[in-house]
């Protein structure tokens, strides 16, 4: 995908190519397993979304999106999944201050499906209903996330 961009760092047009998309590292664990398919199980969903992203080489960058879900009832678990999805983008002629958001929002968004397929395969396999995890704003996470090394980077 090219896109045009007029505030490009060089005056070149913009290039947000995904080169590849593979799964780095996968989890599933059932540790209550039988004896939690047997019992009443209204579990409590918790789910934490993480993004980091390094340059390879010129122009090319790995993005990772972390996300650890988990699934207990009181304080029994029923399911746990970790996964790292990523991607390895080519990215160009965006000037600095745009590439923060493109590693850390859009290059997740085109990640995001991937990952949540996985996630629910998984879970699904393990025995358990499907779960399919709700939309992310990672505008918002990437925001959240500039604002807290700014203020890291001030109390230096």
């Amino acid at each position: 995908m090219t896109e045009d961009n007029p505030q490009a760092a060089s005056g070149e047009a913009t290039q947000f190519n995904i080169l590849r998309v593979y799964l780095k590292d996968v989890s599933f664990e059932a540790p209550n397993s039988p004896t939690i398919f047997v019992q009443e199980f209204k579990p409590q969903v918790d789910v934490e979304v993480t993004t980091s992203a390094r340059r390879l080489d010129d122009n090319i960058y790995e993005v990772v999106l972390q996300i650890s879900a988990s699934a207990k009832h009181e304080e029994t678990t029923g399911f746990l999944v970790e996964l790292e999805q990523a991607g390895i983008f080519h990215i160009q002629g965006y000037s600095s201050e745009q590439m923060e958001p493109v590693l850390g929002s859009a290059c997740p968004k085109a990640l995001f499906p991937f990952a949540r397929e996985a996630v629910s395969d998984l879970v699904t396999k393990g025995g358990f209903p499907q779960l399919l995890l709700a939309p992310v704003s990672f505008d918002q996470l990437q925001q959240q996330k500039s604002a807290a090394e700014k203020k890291r980077v001030a109390s230096e």
